[in-house]
């Protein structure tokens, strides 16, 4: 074994461990000094030096010469043994210390939708970064179905998203359901109840998340129920855009409470939840591969995500899917 370059396994432990020892050992397996030597990359003086002081330190023979051989005594035996359970122990301790090297130096995918983006993940992904700096977090912001196709596809490795397509290709490995409700300004009329329905909002300027959006598809469910609810104010595909509309003017959006944290907090906006069933609850869900097991990083990233949900909404029953 040369001493320049990387090693691995048996041999890193046995480098890394006290010269005496590592030369013992290679001694009873090669079954004589220059054997040793030559596979240690050491003189043989060097080696025999190091047999001596360690017969000397126990105060006992390690080994017996049989002819040009070497044999080891039952002392010798004894040691060898421990030895090698040594090394054995050392080799899952460098397996585990390769793994954290290896987080750092790890890269994670992420699929998520807007409002996921805007408040949660960024504390999700700065919290995570203070453990492991050197992972190398690419996100993607885009639709509820866009985020579930990337993971499925193996273009993302985490993604959060809302109402995911059963698949057997797709695991829900988080889901927490969420009351959708109507966004508006403090002074809109509605803000004084406490509850509404959609028809309620409707009878007023809304402005729709765009089709292909999963609130968009429980919206629609109510909203071809409600006689002349056809008409629509403003529609688009961005959150943000429409709670920055609902602060300016008397118009009311609709989602979950998540992303629009801030501004309920600072009293710009308020919610308030419908009570049309099928708008009680809009699913949000973390999704990994059905079809591949999640690397080191992304597996870490995963669970640190999972419990910051948690977290981040006490209030609810979180739970993992079963």
């Amino acid at each position: 074994m040369s001493q320049r370059g990387t090693v691995t396994g048996p041999e890193r432990a046995r480098n890394l461990y006290a010269p005496a020892m590592r030369y013992f050992a290679m001694v009873a397996e090669c079954g004589s000094i220059r054997a040793a030597s030559r596979a240690l990359n050491v003189a043989s003086s060097a080696v025999n030096r190091q047999i001596l002081w360690l017969e000397d330190a126990l105060g006992l023979q390690l080994f017996e010469r049989v002819g040009r051989r070497l044999r080891l005594s039952q002392a010798g035996e004894v040691l060898l043994a421990h030895v090698r359970r040594t090394y054995s122990d050392f080799d899952g301790t460098m397996a585990e210390l390769d793994a954290l090297k290896g987080l750092r130096r790890g890269t994670v995918n992420v699929a998520t939708v807007e409002s996921v983006s805007e408040l949660l993940l960024p504390s999700v992904v700065g919290s995570f970064r203070k453990s492991f700096p050197g992972i190398y977090l690419k996100v993607v912001v885009t639709s509820s179905l866009e985020a579930a196709r990337l993971v499925e596809a193996g273009e993302a490795d985490v993604g959060f998203t809302f109402d995911p397509p059963e698949t057997s290709a797709l695991t829900v490995a988080f889901h927490q359901d969420l009351v959708i409700g109507a966004l508006m300004a403090p002074n809109h009329p509605l803000s004084v109840r406490d509850t509404l329905t959609l028809a309620d909002c409707l009878k007023y300027p809304v402005v729709l998340p765009a089709e292909g959006l999963s609130l968009r598809t429980r919206i629609d469910a109510v909203r071809r129920t409600i006689p002349g609810a056809s008409k629509t104010y403003v529609e688009s595909n961005s959150l943000k855009f429409m709670r920055a509309l609902a602060r300016q003017e008397h118009v009311i959006g609709f989602q979950t409470r998540i992303g629009m944290e801030q501004d309920i907090a600072d009293g710009r906006l308020v919610f308030r939840p419908l009570t049309d069933h099928p708008l009680q609850n809009d699913r949000l869900c973390v999704v990994t591969s059905s079809l591949r097991a999640l690397a080191l990083a992304p597996g870490m990233f995963f669970n640190h995500a999972v419990a910051a949900l948690k977290d981040h909404l006490p209030s609810l029953d979180a739970e993992k899917a079963s």
